[in-house]
């Protein structure tokens, strides 16, 4: 369906209209704001968000906080990005992103309303373009061009700026939004589009570039990701897992194991209290938390953990909850919040990374055989880990802190699991019809010594399966995985870094 603009004409013909009479497009957009100020129906709007001064992530989140009392609903954020200043060179890197919101709030109202958060946060008049602690601008509302003294919309510099290209383009989807991008790219002075003025500013050739850089915030840094491929270290602190239940159940033990993690390479090193195996028992968050908090503690009281990360391999709220307020910097969720209703919400609160990751119901009856159905495995597993990811995102887990996992082992045969190793491009390539910020999310894949490949290689024997576990990540990683979740780091490092080596000579030639 073709979207109407302002007064009625259709969008493609008013912006004809507008470049060849500028006085009556003029007098369009004056008669048409004045009305839009009166009414209360919601429209939706594109801000761009940026902060070079003090906790710029802290500013954000504030600002998102603002945003959402003053009456802005957030249904979609942008990437993370690092970028170099503009204009006014000589003052620190920004954050830069993008949200998507609704709001009932007229243009001017909604201007307003910025700026009041802006003074609110600290910001000052100080020098144009220069260092401030928030600095948001509404890039598009509705479907609307607005001239004025005071607000100019679509903004004006928005088509020669990298830093707010790319997050705009992550809130797009490439085929649910068909009609959002006519609309903005219809509204825009620039007659090639969004998409096509982002390849013609470099698009993803800028990514990872001194410039600009695509960063998840973990801990107290900002992760560019890129840079090579993350190992996560597994320990099970449970009696019952497939491969080493009950053998790191002392504090000693899993203080040893994680050292040996440590000096073999491991980036982050992921504690789990529950056994996810098919047909495990489930056991309580305060069962959990009893195995979970005493190692937590002597691992984050270790030296050799300066500068590494902790993930949290829960399903339950309390327990994300309570590892993270000791110290844990990231959750890992198997059930992307489908097992506890609470998730997403503590998860926002705590603002910490979160793992997504796809299983259809629970480690007690992911293989049963309605769970296992499936006529296209990365098809599906892309949809049904979008809708999880858009809620969280909706709950308030902006996407630039998501990490996503397509759950090898989890609800899969072995056929699906090959498939998923062979087709994560086209995993991405799903996720990005609905959310482009989601398909750039980190990757993570966890193949180690499961069951498939013992079917594959007859290693009935989960230890046995440490060379055929290097054979996956080595395809995992050259088709698209940022983060191995493996038990043997060390011979998995070694895979890594060939497969970070061939990645590199790639990208070269």
């Amino acid at each position: 369906m073709r979207m109407n603009g302002l007064l009625g004409f259709p969008v493609k013909r008013m912006c004809r209209r507008s470049l060849k009479n500028k006085a009556a497009y003029q007098f369009l957009v004056q008669k048409s704001y004045t009305t839009l100020e009166t009414h209360s129906q919601q429209q939706e709007v594109v801000i761009a968000l940026g902060s070079n001064v003090g906790d710029r992530l802290s500013n954000f989140n504030e600002a998102l906080r603002l945003m959402k009392k003053s009456g802005i609903q957030i249904i979609r954020h942008g990437c993370l990005y690092e970028s170099a200043p503009a204009y006014v060179t000589d003052q620190p890197q920004f954050l830069n992103s993008a949200v998507r919101g609704v709001t009932s709030l007229g243009p001017h109202e909604l201007l307003q309303q910025l700026k009041n958060i802006e003074k609110d946060m600290g910001r000052t008049a100080g020098i144009r373009y220069g260092p401030r602690p928030i600095d948001m601008d509404i890039l598009f509302y509705g479907k609307f061009m607005i001239r004025s003294d005071t607000l100019t919309v679509p903004h004006e510099r928005l088509w020669e700026r990298p830093f707010v290209m790319a997050p705009l383009i992550d809130l797009l989807g490439l085929e649910i939004d068909n009609d959002t991008v006519a609309s903005w790219h219809a509204l825009s002075v620039n007659s090639c589009g969004l998409y096509e003025s982002w390849k013609k500013l470099g698009g993803e050739l800028l990514i990872g570039k001194e410039g600009l850089k695509r960063v998840l915030p973990v801990g107290n840094r900002l992760w560019d990701w890129s840079k090579q491929t993350s190992i996560m270290g597994i320990l099970n602190l449970t009696p019952d897992s497939f491969s080493d239940g009950g053998i790191h159940q002392s504090v000693n033990s899993a203080v040893s194991h994680v050292r040996s993690m440590i000096m073999e390479g491991a980036d982050i090193i992921d504690l789990g209290a529950q056994s996810t195996r098919p047909s495990a028992t489930l056991i309580s968050p305060q069962e959990e938390l009893s195995r979970l908090l005493p190692v937590l503690e002597a691992v984050l009281a270790m030296p050799e953990m300066e500068g590494k990360l902790i993930s949290v391999d829960t399903f339950y709220s309390d327990v994300a909850r309570e590892a993270v307020k000791k110290g844990a910097h990231l959750v890992n969720d198997v059930s992307a919040g489908k097992l506890d209703s609470e998730m997403f919400k503590v998860v926002a609160e705590l603002e910490v990374p979160y793992i997504a990751m796809h299983m259809r119901g629970d480690p007690s009856t992911m293989q049963n055989k309605e769970n296992v159905q499936y006529k296209n495995v990365c098809k599906e597993i892309a949809s049904e880990l979008y809708s999880r990811v858009n809620e969280a995102e909706t709950s308030g887990i902006p996407a630039w802190r998501m990490i996503i996992d397509p759950g090898i082992g989890f609800s899969k045969m072995t056929d699906h699991n090959v498939d998923i190793l062979a087709g994560l491009p086209a995993i991405r390539d799903e996720l990005a019809k609905n959310s482009l910020a989601v398909a750039h999310a980190p990757l993570l894949i966890g193949p180690s010594r499961k069951k498939f490949l013992g079917e594959i290689c007859q290693r009935p024997v989960a230890l046995e399966r440490d060379p055929a576990t290097v054979a996956s990540v080595t395809a995992g990683i050259l088709g698209g995985a940022n983060i191995i979740r493996v038990h043997n780091v060390r011979d998995n490092r070694d895979a890594m870094k060939i497969c970070d080596a061939i990645l590199k000579r790639r990208y070269v030639s």
